[in-house]
């Protein structure tokens, strides 16, 4: 399996890179917000080789503005991974189901040439979703051994835990079966 991270303004942007075959940097959240540190942060991933993906916090309500604020923010380069990031939002509201559904087909149809993914948590995959809809595949949060994830569900990426920071794996082969992958959208 390969190694990767996840990155957001709560990290440096000359983050070691050792070992890594992806990153994930967070772009945007809502229809407002977009890290700070996006570009140094994708410099420091594209610089040591890494397959870059962005992901996107999703909040309840305005899909369509979430979905263009996202795709008009992250960077576009051919091999990128997008991802959404469904999860509970600081004032404890998530979006629905078909809001979760509906942006990743809008990302699609947006950047049709990039694979978009789910990113979410055990607990939601579990106990919240209800459609098994992840795009072009799940990435999935649950905090035990790298690469054993506690579902039944096929998945492409894995966060196993945010110590000292979130640290994932990719269900791949090789870094060249990933970028095989990302560009056979």
């Amino acid at each position: 399996m390969l190694r990767g991270i996840d990155v957001s303004a709560y990290q440096s942007s000359a983050f070691s890179t050792d070992g890594l075959s992806f990153v994930f940097v967070k772009a945007t959240e809502g229809h407002t917000y977009v890290n700070p540190k996006l570009t140094a942060q994708v410099k420091t991933a594209r610089d040591a080789g890494c397959v870059v993906g962005f992901y996107h916090f999703l909040w309840p309500g305005n899909i369509t503005a979430q979905a263009e604020y996202f795709v008009g923010r992250a960077p576009e380069k051919a091999g990128d991974l997008l991802a959404v990031d469904w999860e509970a939002t600081g004032d404890g509201t998530h979006a629905s189901n078909a809001e979760k559904d509906r942006f990743i087909r809008m990302v699609k149809q947006l950047r049709p040439n990039h694979r978009v993914l789910l990113y979410t948590n055990r607990d939601y995959w579990l106990t919240v979703d209800t459609t098994s809809y992840a795009g072009d595949g799940l990435w999935i949060a649950d905090y035990v051994t790298a690469g054993q994830p506690r579902i039944k569900a096929s998945w492409r990426f894995h966060q196993f835990t945010d110590q000292p920071l979130d640290r994932d794996v990719a269900n791949f082969d090789s870094k060249a079966a990933l970028k095989d992958w990302a560009t056979g959208a």
